[in-house]
C-alpha cells in the first residue's frame, strides 16, 4: 500500500473517487457535498491531493482546498474504498495530507467540518480543536460548496452559525504540541448529541 502525492497521472481514478464518496454518503445517511470527476482532476493536476493505491487498485483519497487567499486550508473528500476499511487507512491518509499541508502552506490555519466521529477523532489527535463556525473562513466559495449537502437548509436557517457538522481547527501559531492532544470521546460524542438535539427540535417546529 502506498499513499502518494497525487498528480495528473492519477486522473483515471477521478470517477471511482466520486462514486465511492457518493455511495458512502448514501450508506451512512449523512450529508456530504458532491464532487464531479472534473473537479477532482483539478486537485490531482495541481498536486493538491493524496491518493492511496494497492498496486493499481484505488484504496483511498483526500484533497486540499485553499480559502481566504491562502490563510485557511481545508481537507475534503476523505474516503476509503470499502475493500480497505477498518484497517486504519483513513488515519494514515489524513496524517499524510496533514503533513503535506504543513509543508506546502506552513502559515495557513487548517480546518474541516464533519459529521463523523471517526474523522473528529483523527482530527483531534492531530491537534485540531472543536470551534464555532465563526472561527472558520468566511469565504463564500467555501460555504457554497455545501449547497449539494442534504443538510444545507440547516446551515442557511442558522445564518451559517451552525449545522450538523462540527467545525475543527488547527492553528500552527499555537504553541501546543499535537502529541499532547488526547482523544476525548465523551466530549466529541456529547457535542454531536447536542447538535442532533438542536436539529430535531428545529424540525419539530
Amino acid at each position: 500500500m502506498k499513499i502518494v502525492i497525487a498528480n495528473s497521472s492519477h486522473n483515471k481514478y477521478a470517477q471511482i473517487i466520486c462514486d465511492t464518496i457518493e455511495t458512502s454518503a448514501m450508506q451512512r445517511g449523512t450529508g456530504i457535498a458532491k464532487r464531479t470527476p472534473e473537479y477532482i482532476m483539478t486537485k490531482l493536476e495541481n498536486q493538491n491531493a493524496v491518493i492511496a493505491l494497492d498496486g493499481d487498485k484505488f484504496a483511498g483519497f483526500c484533497y486540499i482546498e485553499c480559502w481566504s487567499h491562502g490563510k485557511y486550508v481545508a481537507h475534503s473528500g476523505l474516503i476509503v474504498h470499502p475493500d480497505y476499511r477498518n484497517v486504519g487507512l483513513a488515519k494514515q491518509i489524513k496524517k499524510r495530507i496533514f503533513d503535506y499541508s504543513l509543508e506546502k502552506y506552513p502559515d495557513a490555519k487548517i480546518f474541516g467540518i464533519t459529521t463523523g466521529l471517526a474523522v473528529m477523532k483523527i482530527n483531534y489527535e492531530l491537534g485540531y480543536q472543536p470551534v464555532t463556525f465563526s472561527e472558520l473562513t468566511n469565504d463564500e466559495a467555501f460555504w457554497n460548496g455545501c449547497k449539494t449537502c442534504k443538510n444545507f437548509d440547516v446551515l442557511t436557517r442558522t445564518d451559517k452559525k451552525m449545522c450538523l457538522c462540527t467545525g475543527m481547527l488547527y492553528d500552527p501559531a499555537h504553541s501546543k504540541n499535537i502529541k499532547e492532544h488526547k482523544y476525548n470521546s465523551k466530549v466529541l460524542s456529547r457535542l454531536k448529541e447536542i447538535k442532533q438535539a438542536i436539529f430535531l427540535k428545529k424540525n419539530k417546529k
